[in-house]
């Protein structure tokens, strides 16, 4: 599996974290989320998975509630995985994170996760502002056709 990232800190200790992202295109935009803590920063909506869930219901249950959105014809395009610190958690987790790519198809209204905002832009202005290159190779692939 293909990794991006931070390199990995010698002799600290990761805990998987299973993830479900989203690439989201709708008339030539792409849907986005911005969060506000811990870091600002833009990414593709989406979040750990729950146990007892399975990658599409979290898939579902993320992307409604750092956008508002409900999703549809969701088909896996991939995964990587990245190290990282998540202050929110206090946690080091290895992230292996899942991307689909989905149909944005009713606004249910605002996001309920707290510092979240949906964002549309057009994909290219998206690429430049999303944080994390998993993210940015999974839309780049997509605007390629490569997963059309």
């Amino acid at each position: 599996m293909r990794r991006f990232g931070e390199a990995i800190v010698r002799g600290q200790a990761y805990r998987p974290r299973p993830g479900a992202y989203a690439v989201l295109m709708r008339a030539g935009q792409v849907l986005i989320t911005h969060q506000s803590r811990p870091h600002p920063e833009f990414q593709l909506p989406g979040g750990g998975i729950d146990p007892g869930e399975g990658a599409l219901q979290a898939l579902h249950r993320e992307v409604f509630e750092e956008t508002g959105w409900s999703i549809g014809a969701a088909r896996r395009l991939g995964a990587y995985r990245r190290f990282a610190y998540m202050p929110e958690y206090d946690r080091w987790a290895e992230k292996i994170c899942t991307v689909f790519l989905a149909r944005p198809v009713l606004r249910r209204g605002p996001p309920s996760e707290p510092g979240h905002s949906a964002v549309w832009l057009a994909p290219e202005e998206a690429i430049d502002l999303l944080a994390s290159a998993g993210d940015r190779h999974f839309l780049a692939q997509v605007l390629r056709g490569g997963a059309v």
